[in-house]
């Protein structure tokens, strides 16, 4: 491979590698070096002037996969002809029914062995995704009566904790039954805020996640 490809190039191939061998043989089971053996003669050296490790390369991996489940967020929160509780329940659908979900499930690493990923989950999770996508939101609820609560901020953040992160089948290897037990408990925590968002068509999908990740891991 010419080594004189622009930077921009040389880093999407390496992405592109890497998702289909995360895909076909999970990212565990993927070494730096079977990224080598794919990108045409581009050496261990080019590969680690760009990411720093597999884990950053699956972070970015990750964030080029949700560059448009982001838009699609964003234009669910900038919407005007719904109310504030009408695009919780939107988002919440939206977000589980993307196909892309399907593809992390697949490539989902061992959260166990990789306690970096978990931090950059709860990282955006807490200073991106909850103040930018469900604090407007909930601050709309509050405006048009749909959610009552007095603390904003910290709701959004423990909505996403907990649907991010405590209800994460990847993080703490959860059964399609505790998937399912867990996500009937959040719905009756947000049912206390208002908030009877989720419903059992939102159930049967997490599952179906949970047991693609269990297929794969």
């Amino acid at each position: 491979m010419a080594r004189n490809k622009h930077p921009e190039e040389t880093v999407n191939l390496i992405l592109d590698v890497a998702f289909r061998l995360f895909m076909k043989k999970g990212y565990e089971r993927t070494s730096i070096q079977d990224i080598i053996d794919h990108l045409g003669g581009l050496s261990k050296g080019a590969i680690y002037h760009h990411f720093k490790s597999k884990e950053d390369i699956l972070i970015a991996v990750t964030d080029r996969m949700t560059a448009d489940s982001n838009k699609l967020l964003a234009s669910i929160r900038d919407r005007t002809d719904l109310g504030g509780k009408e695009k919780l329940k939107l988002l919440f659908a939206a977000s589980l029914n993307d196909p892309v979900q399907n593809d992390l499930f697949t490539a989902a690493p061992d959260f166990n062995n990789n306690p970096r990923l978990v931090f950059s989950i709860l990282h955006e999770t807490i200073k991106d995704t909850a103040p930018n996508y469900i604090l407007p939101i909930i601050r709309q609820g509050i405006a048009d009566g749909s959610i009552q609560t007095d603390y904003p901020e910290q709701l959004a953040e423990l909505i996403l904790l907990a649907a991010n992160v405590w209800m994460n089948p990847m993080i703490f290897d959860s059964t399609e039954e505790e998937t399912f037990r867990k996500f009937a408990l959040l719905g009756q925590m947000l049912k206390s805020f208002g908030l009877d968002i989720l419903d059992e068509s939102m159930s049967e999908r997490i599952q179906e996640l949970t047991a693609i990740y269990q297929r794969n891991k």
